[in-house]
């Protein structure tokens, strides 16, 4: 945690009870049906977080495109395309075939999932049930994923994961703006299972006691762990993907994502020599006078080429830098307890 967020969260203690209570009346109106939850002709999925920050959504969102796709549905993604200047109620980021707007109309999330999920139309819009329609309706899509949907009560799912980050948990399980929650804990109610995502060696014994407290609170909901795994880069310009092994020796590291420091981290766990790391805040976008400050420090640092992750590389493909930049290619790797939830999750599902 950063020294800001300590900061903001010892601050902000006094009021989590209110916002807390703000959420628990919003949830009860949805409950109750005095506010509207649409139900729609085919089937949802949410993927979502109950504390602020990165969990790995966008990940688990294309692996379960992908997954979906190979078992005969047509899956689209829906966001709401934070970051993303396009203000439409319905933004087509891509229909499967063509990649309409870039990350920065579409935000930088949903435009990686469109290039990364070629076949997969991708949607955003801050109102999220006309993206879904136009999905449905003029896309012919017979499953869609929520993207961070867990707070989104307006569109009734029928499956609901929550992440975990596994080297965040629960943060101080305090709520906003007290803490890391979104909601208070009782809201895990409303979901049909918990992914904790990004095991490692070294969190693996936090994360089994995490999961164990889960599963006392929540007996009836399965908790599932999920890893990443490197599958080779990918050079700024081109499409190509290389090994590991082809990476130039002396690299200087950048991120803009929620947690940048896992993206060091996996760099140092797969042997990756870093001359220097860039930690930037999320949804950085890359200006002019940054681009500047990561070729020099990149080369006061002796580095011989740049790494990102491939979320970072989506909002640079009209940038240039004076050395090779490329990007980490990652794969989710659940664990199959999980897909074989997700198996039979889905057969249950009615797509006709």
């Amino acid at each position: 945690m950063t020294d800001n967020f300590s900061t903001l969260f010892f601050l902000g203690r006094p009021f989590s009870p209110l916002y807390s209570a703000v959420m628990k009346a919003r949830e009860t109106l949805y409950r109750k049906g005095l506010k509207r939850c649409y139900h729609l002709s085919v089937p949802i999925i949410s993927v979502g977080n109950l504390t602020m920050g990165g969990t790995g959504k966008t990940p688990m969102i294309a692996h379960l495109a992908s997954q979906l796709s190979k078992k005969g549905f047509r899956p689209a993604i829906i966001s709401r395309g934070y970051g993303g200047a396009a203000g439409n109620k319905v933004n087509v980021v891509s229909d499967g075939k063509t990649l309409f707007l870039d990350a920065a109309a579409a935000g930088d999330e949903p435009c990686f999932l469109a290039k990364a999920l070629p076949g997969i139309p991708v949607l955003t819009g801050i109102v999220r049930v006309l993206p879904c329609r136009h999905a449905i309706d003029q896309l012919g899509c017979n499953i869609l994923l929520l993207d961070d949907g867990f707070q989104h009560l307006s569109v009734h799912r029928d499956l609901d994961l929550v992440l975990f980050s596994g080297s965040k948990l629960a943060g101080n399980s305090r709520v906003f703006p007290g803490g890391d929650l979104r909601e208070p804990v009782s809201a895990l109610k409303r979901c049909h299972g918990f992914i904790l995502t990004g095991i490692t060696e070294t969190n693996r014994n936090r994360c089994i006691q995490f999961s164990e407290l889960l599963q006392q609170r929540f007996p009836q909901k399965p908790v599932f762990f999920s890893s990443y795994q490197p599958v080779g880069t990918t050079e700024l310009g081109s499409d190509k993907i290389d090994t590991l092994s082809s990476l130039p020796t002396s690299l200087y590291g950048f991120s803009g994502i929620a947690q940048p420091e896992l993206f060091r981290k996996s760099l140092e766990e797969n042997n990756l020599s870093l001359s220097g790391f860039m930690a930037l805040k999320d949804h950085q976008p890359y200006n002019p006078l940054l681009l500047k400050k990561i070729n020099n420090q990149a080369a006061k640092s002796g580095a011989s080429a740049l790494i990102t992750t491939e979320k970072d590389l989506i909002k640079l493909q009209k940038s240039s830098f004076q050395l090779p930049c490329f990007a980490l290619k990652m794969e989710v790797r659940p664990e199959p307890s999980f897909e074989a939830f997700i198996n039979e999750k889905v057969a249950g599902f009615n797509t006709d």
